[in-house]
């Protein structure tokens, strides 16, 4: 078990390097230049707040022998959240010609994708359920020019209300916190009916899509007298996760997330793949169709490595006892 103590102030920046010379130049007119492969990048986040999955984007390319600035360069489009952005900027990078598009936050940033193109290869560094989500149709042979990482977000969906359920045994309803604009929201739901019918706890649903939502829907949880609470996987979510760990520390609600993010900013446990290691793979994947593969001869990656960390400090602002069974399982505890 690894244990270690957090005292972070301000956010985590990230570092953008001039190129030279061609800093100036267009990115795609300085690529041409110098006969570099060029990758789209679409994601769901900002890159503010995708600093940590940006470097372990990099560092998987730079293992491939691919380095930003030298024989590759990076187009990066950001939807700050906003899934109806995506659209565009999936077409934007089509109309550029990268080589390659890969897609981060989530599966919205991939279907906006493979909308945009039915050639340009594209690789998805992480996918909720894919087969699920009409990315691709088999996990095997992908589709002809999509293939990538997939997390398993919706199967996860039970083992997290397992794990809070876990940790608040004597709760007799739990929450669940969803945005009704993901695709697979309703599948998100079904899930985690499926697996509360097996328990002793009622499932309380509340909808949020924007930042006053998320307010009210703690509100709307506190009159349901909820104990404990999950929040789905969402990219949305995810940018908002400093304000919603404050709104479940205030409604003294402890909470299972997908990500540690959200841990590290103060909520009580996450649980899921490991997001860097994720982009890890996808950039593998990406090195090997700059080199010449094709996406439909890789299949779909899922990953063999979960991780539960839980939050000491905020158990005890919470007044919770963590149970000795789920200490002994943590990967990681923040104390």
């Amino acid at each position: 078990m690894r244990r270690r103590e957090f005292n972070v102030h301000g956010g985590v920046a990230l570092a953008w390097s001039l190129l030279g010379g061609a800093a100036s130049l267009p990115i795609g007119a300085w690529a041409q230049q110098r006969k570099i492969r060029v990758i789209g990048w679409l994601h769901t986040l900002s890159g503010d707040r995708s600093a940590p999955v940006v470097a372990a984007f990099r560092e998987g390319l730079q293992g491939a022998g691919y380095v930003e600035g030298q024989n590759v360069a990076i187009e990066y489009r950001w939807a700050d959240g906003e899934y109806e952005r995506l659209a565009e900027l999936a077409a934007d990078l089509t109309r550029r010609k990268v080589d390659v598009i890969v897609t981060g936050g989530g599966s919205p940033a991939a279907l906006a994708a493979k909308t945009a193109t039915s050639t340009i290869p594209i690789v998805f560094a992480i996918a909720s359920d894919p087969v699920e989500s009409g990315i691709v149709q088999n996990l095997a042979r992908p589709d002809a020019n999509v293939t990538g990482i997939s997390i398993q977000s919706l199967e996860l969906m039970a083992k997290r209300l397992q794990l809070i359920v876990e940790l608040v045994p004597d709760a007799e309803a739990i929450g669940l916190l969803v945005n009704p604009k993901l695709p697979f929201t309703e599948a998100i739901k079904h899930e985690v009916r499926r697996a509360a019918a097996a328990m002793p706890v009622r499932i309380e649903i509340v909808d949020a899509s924007s930042a006053s939502e998320i307010e009210a829907a703690f509100a709307e949880f506190a009159q349901s007298q909820v104990r404990g609470l999950v929040v789905a996987a969402d990219a949305f979510f995810y940018d908002q996760r400093d304000e919603i760990a404050r709104l479940a520390a205030r409604h003294a609600l402890p909470a299972i997330y997908e990500l540690s993010g959200f841990v590290l900013a103060g909520g009580m446990m996450s649980y899921a793949a490991s997001l860097p290691g994720a982009y890890r793979q996808a950039a593998a994947y990406v090195a090997r169709v700059l080199a010449g593969a094709k996406p439909a001869d890789l299949p779909v990656q899922q990953p063999t490595n979960f991780e539960l960390t839980l939050n000491l400090k905020t158990a005890k602002a919470l007044g919770l006892t963590i149970p000795q069974t789920l200490l002994a399982r943590a990967n990681e505890v923040i104390e």
